[in-house]
């Protein structure tokens, strides 16, 4: 049953994203997408999620036309999809892979960020200023002469995000990007992440497994059997049972640990996340 995503105030931001009707497939007979309908406003920060093969990387591939649609219609930053709007609309997206290695192209990191923007004939001086913020910003600046085989995992994370960054997409979509990360580099993307939300400027699409990232987001798309089963805020979908055996996800650990200190009769509200958890907690560990 299908379950669908409410909140009056996303709703009032413009969609920065709709599908209507949109389905995929390499043999018509047999889509792995289909009759996809939603809507994303600008500044929302959405969880993909489901189990293999449900289609979430073909989904996000659609929107900037890496793989065409079969059916439907796809908006993208007041564009419709169609073969004249494919520039526009690529210039409004920017992709982080799950292995960084497979986007790196320069013999440097600097070379790497510069490359992009290269791409979109700015005058140097103002690819120079890009490069500088978007370096500095994500604490890579000391690496420019580095060749990206020399960074470590949440290094590599760091300098894809920022060519993409530095292109000043207004989506920005993360393919499983922390799946190979280890948990502190796992830990600085999600603070990058939060960074750029509390900017308000990004539309964050994010595929994965994660039970804190998806805590993290506005809302949670959850693909299975080729369509849009749950459309829900992830509060809803962690406290659905159903919902995550069907998605073979467990709840995040910050709510389970909060949960076990509850029947401790330790009174603790259930977090949005391990760091709000551990700030309701330091007053009580303080005073004890």
């Amino acid at each position: 049953m299908n379950q669908s995503y409410k909140d009056t105030e996303a709703g009032e931001e413009p969609a920065v994203i709709t599908l209507a009707g949109v389905s995929f497939g390499y043999d018509p007979e047999h889509p792995i997408l289909h009759d996809i309908n939603v809507s994303i406003p600008q500044g929302q920060w959405v969880s993909i999620v489901g189990p293999n093969g449900c289609g979430k990387s073909t989904l996000v591939k659609l929107l900037n036309a890496l793989l065409p649609k079969s059916a439907g219609e796809i908006s993208v930053c007041g564009h419709t999809l169609q073969e004249e709007t494919i520039g526009a609309i690529r210039h409004c997206i920017g992709m982080v892979f799950q292995n960084p290695d497979n986007q790196f192209i320069g013999q440097t990191v600097e070379e790497d960020i510069l490359f992009g923007l290269e791409g979109l004939c700015l005058p140097y001086e103002e690819m120079k200023q890009r490069l500088d913020l978007y370096t500095v910003k994500l604490g890579i600046d000391h690496l420019l002469s580095k060749h990206p085989g020399e960074l470590s995992g949440g290094q590599k994370q760091r300098v894809a995000l920022a060519s993409i960054l530095a292109m000043k997409p207004g989506i920005v979509i993360l393919d499983e990007a922390s799946s190979m990360l280890d948990e502190g580099s796992r830990d600085e993307l999600m603070g990058i992440l939060r960074d750029m939300q509390a900017e308000g400027t990004y539309t964050i699409l994010v595929i994965t497994h994660d039970a804190d990232e998806i805590l993290a987001s506005d809302r949670v798309l959850a693909l299975h059997g080729g369509s849009i089963a749950a459309d829900v805020p992830p509060a809803e979908l962690f406290r659905n049972e159903e919902l995550l055996e069907k998605y073979h996800l467990r709840e995040p650990y910050s709510w389970r640990l909060a949960r076990e200190l509850q029947s401790r009769g330790i009174t603790v509200d259930v977090p949005a996340s391990e760091k709000e958890l551990i700030d309701t907690l330091w007053p009580y560990n303080y005073s004890k």
